[in-house]
């Protein structure tokens, strides 16, 4: 039975999170400590007027987790990057989680895997899960207890990807790591406790703009099929914020155009928004036909609330079974930033349905 954001699954969940953004935010705090104290103690620095009232009171935590901005900075990306700590523990002792390392694709190096709550013989369908993070940014086991949570709550397997980070790596790369773990779990699925008929990619934020190319991708290659597809604020288009302008409020909060090009550019190798060069880039996807069901979640200020928008209604026009939730005064990642407002909670409850319904 699914369990909604007020039971164990969807708590741990919160707690897990909570843990990523103290762990930032201290880390940022050491960098620009009497920066980050002045703004937050100036309580009249930003009109918050658009923000949806029961997220108003977390914009401390989005100040704190930033080093006193109300988001994220190229400079503090580039200092996040050499901040993250070596190894980190699974937050939850009772919800088995094993490393492994798969071989890559031809060409391509081995891929780091976490299995989350394996139970050979378990015929359910299972999550194949990618972090975000802005193609720049965060590990697997920094997720792990989302997953963790998403595995408790659903009583399903989780399977989360290691893929290979831009600037270092492109999109190339993270494509080839990201389909050899889904290629992974079709094939070892009885060994896990997965139906290989009912997989789900997911992914939030950079995860999502990945697990939507990773749909693309396995429909494409025909070998693997993929059920569903759960989105959350998912980075879908480089032309956001470089040759299409948003309008304020609309990523003002937590990740803005800035940051949004800086992100797109590491991962494709070029100046994001090029007429022309759409590979790489789910929103440039000419053809949407034959994709999994998907769910698209996403607030109404948060950057790619209109790219997100935008693919859930083209998916819809290619008769993608496609669920769309738009959360007004929301910004990007609101449910971890104020996961006791009750829009945060009914999100999570939207979420979860639809993947309980895709994994049954």
């Amino acid at each position: 039975m699914l369990r909604f954001p007020t039971h164990r699954g969807a708590q741990i969940m919160e707690i897990a999170r909570r843990e990523t953004l103290a762990a930032m935010a201290a880390s940022l705090a050491a960098m620009v400590p009497v920066r980050a104290n002045a703004l937050l103690n100036d309580a009249d620095a930003i009109d918050l007027s658009f923000v949806n009232p029961e997220l108003r009171p977390a914009v401390a935590t989005i100040r704190a987790s930033f080093g006193g901005n109300t988001h994220l900075t190229v400079d503090g990306i580039e200092q996040l990057r050499g901040a993250s700590p070596a190894e980190i523990d699974p937050p939850f002792a009772h919800i088995p989680v094993v490393r492994r390392s798969i071989p890559g694709l031809a060409g391509n190096p081995p891929v780091t895997i976490y299995v989350v709550n394996a139970r050979p013989g378990r015929k359910r369908g299972g999550i194949l899960y990618m972090h975000g993070g802005g193609y720049v940014l965060g590990r697997a086991i920094e997720d792990i207890g989302t997953c963790q949570a998403l595995a408790e709550a659903l009583d399903s397997t989780v399977v989360s990807v290691d893929y290979r980070l831009a600037p270092a790596a492109r999109y190339t790369a993270s494509i080839e790591d990201n389909y050899t773990a889904l290629r992974w779990v079709y094939q070892n699925a009885g060994d896990i406790g997965m139906d290989p008929r009912r997989i789900a990619v997911m992914g939030e934020s950079a995860g999502g703009g990945h697990a939507a190319l990773l749909a693309i991708t396995a429909r494409d290659r025909r070998e693997v099929p993929v059920a569903f597809q759960c989105l959350v604020y998912p980075m879908l288009d480089d032309r956001t914020g470089s040759t299409r302008p948003v309008p304020p409020p609309i990523g003002s909060l937590v990740w803005t155009a800035e940051v949004n090009r800086f992100g797109w550019r590491s991962l494709l190798g070029r100046e994001p928004g090029h007429p022309t060069l759409t590979a790489g880039v789910p929103a440039r996807e000419a053809i949407l036909a034959g994709l999994p069901p998907a769910w698209v979640g996403v607030g109404s200020i948060d950057l790619f609330v209109q790219e997100d928008m935008a693919y859930a209604e083209r998916l819809i026009a290619a008769a993608v079974p496609t669920e769309l939730v738009v959360v007004p005064g929301a910004y990007h990642a609101f449910q971890y930033f104020a996961p006791d407002a009750p829009l945060a909670k009914c999100f999570r409850a939207s979420m979860l349905a639809a993947l309980q319904a895709a994994l049954v």
